[in-house]
């Protein structure tokens, strides 16, 4: 069930109007002033805390999974649009909730003007992949540049429509923020010439809180909102001891919280380590969509080409396919696909096989030209207060936001269909007809059958499903198992994933002859099974 919750706000004191664009650049240089930031070029702030995976919750009734951060540091020229992240992350004591254990990363994100990337084993790579499949790495990070406080308050001084509205605060708010009718002043403007940010300045003129909106497949105009509390003098300069994001909405679901630093060291106008952009990253376009298909059996194709494969079945008067990923653009290009090789059939089903934003991000394009939807029950809540919901999305309009289907109102209930399933029970939603059936599985959470403790869930998300052709015996799973690349040795070991897999496979008594992975290419049961037997020998 997704969460529903009020946050006050003062709607009262929208009577003051509106300011002019003189009383908000008035606003901002006393804010300026007030933070030290008049001569401020350069800075260079350290911490801890912890960070999140936005989009893989385990379930729909807790935030996004959680890692610890260490050696947070952070240099930012900021006449140069320059930025350079280094920290290490890792899984901590926060609970796995179905994924391996997070192994220790150093994290190296550079920003520098118009173009972003990160560095690996001191080599530049590329971001050409947007970001959750939605905005640009590069004005991502040119947004993060704008909502750093005193990067907040640079660009709205660099602005041409700033504007602004003081109003008290009239009930409580988290984290201290300004509240009891303590006022504020938000100064609002456009970034980019595409994206809006609001800054809120407290009546000790400190930046309190930014926050901008970025496109994104399931949530649309997607808030990012940072939260600047417990300020403190270094050396002059005024900066937030304590720094929490939120990427989502608190209101819609309970996942929204994306990192929380704890800032210990501040250093202004000191060197910072600016690089060149590296020609890598000047030369790098990102890839076309495609949508490449392998004929598996009669009827039955597997549609890759990118990063997430999709399953295409033909039946007699109708195509299914399973799985919706990333985003539009890769939905229509599986659509592309199944229009060729089955011209003239629609495609009648679309099986979802859980939330995660990866897997969900082009089901609005299906939703769209009247597909129904194939999902597990908890998600039907989801997907229409928050997906489906047809609400304006100014960033990134797609299909679903031009068109309005009007079946969206007219139709009752919508076109969604959902799979049942509880902790231990065996729920099946089929699709068939003479020519062949297409099940759907709800894959049950086997942990508690693993003999392995160290781990509270064994699947990857509690919504997870799988597909299974018993005529043609394939099964699809997502991000349970993926055979290795062609050549490269099994692993050692199982995963507790993959365990689990093998546990629905045997209680299910599955005849299975070819695995289909979400990610990756296709394998046989035989080669899933040599890791169990490995393990048996061992044992």
């Amino acid at each position: 069930m997704v969460r529903r919750c009020v946050v006050v706000v003062a709607v009262a004191a929208f009577s003051a109007g509106v300011a002019s664009a003189q009383d908000a650049r008035a606003t901002l240089q006393a804010s300026v002033k007030a933070m030290g930031g008049e001569n401020l070029r350069t800075i260079e702030y350290s911490g801890a805390g912890w960070s999140s995976l936005i989009g893989q919750t385990y379930g729909l009734e807790e935030d996004w999974p959680h890692y610890e951060v260490v050696d947070y540091t952070r240099w930012i020229d900021y006449d140069a649009r320059w930025s350079r992240e280094e920290y290490t992350r890792r899984q901590g004591t926060y609970p796995t909730l179905g994924r391996v254990p997070m192994a220790e990363q150093r994290i190296v994100a550079v920003t520098s003007g118009n173009y972003a990337w990160d560095m690996r084993d001191n080599m530049a790579v590329p971001l050409t992949r947007p970001y959750l499949d939605g905005v640009s790495w590069a004005d991502l990070r040119q947004l993060e540049l704008a909502l750093t406080p005193h990067g907040a308050l640079r660009a709205g001084l660099a602005a041409s429509d700033a504007t602004a509205i003081t109003l008290p605060i009239v009930g409580p708010s988290d984290f201290g923020l300004s509240q009891f009718g303590r006022k504020v002043t938000i100064v609002t403007f456009s970034l980019l010439g595409k994206y809006r940010m609001n800054v809120t300045i407290n009546d000790q003129n400190l930046v309190e809180l930014v926050d901008t909106w970025f496109p994104n497949p399931v949530y649309g105009d997607m808030d990012y909102e940072m939260r600047y509390t417990q300020y403190k003098d270094f050396g002059g300069v005024k900066f937030p001891t304590l720094v929490h994001v939120h990427q989502g909405d608190p209101r819609l679901n309970p996942a929204h919280n994306y990192y929380e630093y704890r800032i210990t060291s501040v250093n202004a106008n000191v060197p910072v380590p600016t690089m060149p952009v590296p020609d890598a990253v000047r030369t790098a376009k990102a890839a076309g969509v495609s949508a490449a298909s392998q004929k598996l059996a009669d009827g039955v194709w597997v549609v890759g080409g990118g990063t997430h494969n999709s399953l295409l079945v033909e039946f007699r008067d109708f195509v299914a396919v399973v799985e919706a990923p990333n985003n539009e653009e890769r939905s229509l290009a599986v659509i592309a696909e199944a229009g060729r090789l089955v011209p003239n059939k629609p495609i009648r089903y679309l099986v979802n096989t859980h939330h995660h934003f990866d897997h969900a991000g082009g089901l609005r394009t299906f939703m769209s030209q009247g597909t129904t939807i194939v999902t597990h029950e908890s998600n039907r809540p989801y997907y229409l207060d928050i997906m489906f919901y047809p609400a304006p999305r100014t960033l990134q309009p797609d299909r679903m936001a031009l068109y309005n289907p009007m079946y969206m109102i007219s139709r009752r209930p919508a076109p969604i269909e959902t799979v049942a399933g509880e902790a231990r029970g065996t729920a099946t939603y089929a699709i068939g007809d003479a020519t062949r059936m297409l099940q759907v599985f709800h894959v049950q959470d086997m942990a508690y059958e693993l003999g392995d403790q160290s781990y509270r869930q064994g699947n990857h998300s509690a919504d997870m499903l799988m597909v299974y052709l018993p005529k043609e015996k394939i099964l699809l799973n997502a991000d349970l198992y993926s055979p290795p690349a062609q050549g490269a040795p099994l692993p050692a070991a199982a995963t507790v994933a993959q365990k689990t897999l093998y546990q629905n496979i045997l209680k299910l008594k599955l005849d299975v002859a070819q695995h289909v992975p979400v990610h990756g290419r296709v394998g046989t049961h035989e080669e899933f099974l040599r890791m169990f037997q490995a393990a048996a020998r061992t044992n």
